[in-house]
């Protein structure tokens, strides 16, 4: 067995090493959508993610005779473990050729770090925030991702699993199919949930408009997802980041805001054109010609992601989702959209499952959170 060498992540010149490894091991591959690198590396540099202010990380990098041939990143997000009473070190941006001494290697530098720190649970793969990437995928090899998720290949559970590796949790995206027209039972109970809590639907056709009910959004976000797993409420740094990061690329006609009488954001949905064949174009690089993809992309899409949908815990039985669920089911019947992927959904979640019975679904992706007991 030729000898399989582990080293950490110290300079600017390994990190972009670190980042640009998957490029090389799914060259080719028709279903994987790359991350752009400037996020990337924005999400993995103390400097730029805000999240370091309770997270601490590890970067690695494995190489046989001098060739790169996996990576892996070890965090521990000390909020999490505080909120969720537990001793969880997290792993994430797992990636690896199909030897299971690399995948083994890169795993136990992870456990043994975690086992230094005194933790007792390994988790993963998982980013520093639940806005990071999460989850492998482990049905639904033949499908395009979407640039909310990442891509690997079948391999990677079954090594996971030989480990020792055992489900925590699962996440669902579905397909669904756009409709001619909003089905009647889903616009009368929008319009009744209107008019019985006073609500109303933000109306703008600019991103900017949006920019200063943001804070109130995000306040709802960390209320409606509280309780799940891996959650922790986002801090007013990191909204002030994911607000300046994203809002600016919002399309307004997917985005739905339910405001109560004192304009108070009580629901939400956000969705986005799809970017994955423009991400796939642009190789995970803005320049020199890849801004460009994303722009065709943005304006020209007959598909759709959903990205972020929420409520407020007091309104979750009375029917807010299909407010926004409506308005953005009618954005995409205006626009010429035909296929609507939605956000990962916890398998559990079942109230969310059951907002898309009233179309024609079927299950797009699988993903799923592993864990291991270090004792």
């Amino acid at each position: 067995m030729k000898a399989i060498k582990i080293t950490e992540v110290k300079s600017s010149a390994d990190l972009n090493r670190f980042i640009s490894f998957q490029d090389q091991l799914y060259k080719g591959n028709r279903y994987r959508v790359p991350q752009l690198h400037y996020y990337e590396r924005s999400s993995l540099k103390p400097t730029k993610n805000p999240a370091f202010d309770f997270c601490e990380s590890k970067y690695w990098m494995a190489s046989i005779e001098g060739k790169m041939v996996g990576r892996i990143a070890g965090i521990i997000n000390k909020k999490s473990n505080e909120i969720w009473n537990e001793q969880h070190v997290r792993f994430g941006w797992i990636d690896f050729i199909d030897d299971q001494n690399v995948s083994e290697a890169l795993i136990k530098t992870v456990e043994n770090w975690g086992i230094s720190k005194g933790l007792d649970t390994i988790v993963g793969p998982m980013g520093f925030t639940d806005m990071d990437l999460e989850g492998m995928l482990v049905d639904g090899f033949d499908e395009i991702s979407t640039q909310a998720v990442l891509y690997n290949y079948p391999y990677y559970p079954v090594h996971l699993e030989k480990h020792g590796y055992v489900k925590d949790v699962d996440w669902i995206q579905h397909e669904i199919n756009v409709p001619e027209q909003v089905p009647e039972k889903v616009k009368r109970i929008a319009s009744l949930v209107l008019n019985k809590y006073d609500l109303h639907v933000l109306k703008t056709s600019k991103a900017r408009d949006l920019l200063p009910f943001a804070k109130s959004m995000f306040y709802t976000l960390n209320e409606a997802f509280k309780h799940l797993y891996g959650f922790v409420p986002l801090t007013d740094k990191q909204i002030a980041h994911y607000t300046k990061s994203y809002f600016s690329m919002i399309d307004p006609r997917f985005v739905c805001f339910v405001l109560d009488r004192n304009k108070k954001v009580v629901g939400f949905g956000i969705s986005v054109p799809s970017l994955s064949v423009a991400l796939q174009k642009a190789k995970g690089k803005l320049f020199p010609i890849g801004f460009i993809h994303l722009l065709k992309g943005l304006h020209h899409n007959n598909k759709v992601d959903m990205l972020l949908q929420g409520v407020l815990p007091e309104y979750i039985k009375k029917g807010v989702a299909s407010v926004f669920y409506a308005k953005m089911m009618q954005a995409y019947i205006d626009c010429g959209v035909r296929t609507v992927i939605s956000s990962h959904i916890l398998e559990h979640n079942y109230n969310s499952h059951q907002m898309f019975k009233a179309y024609d679904t079927r299950q797009h992706l699988r993903r799923r959170a592993y864990k291991k007991n270090l004792n």
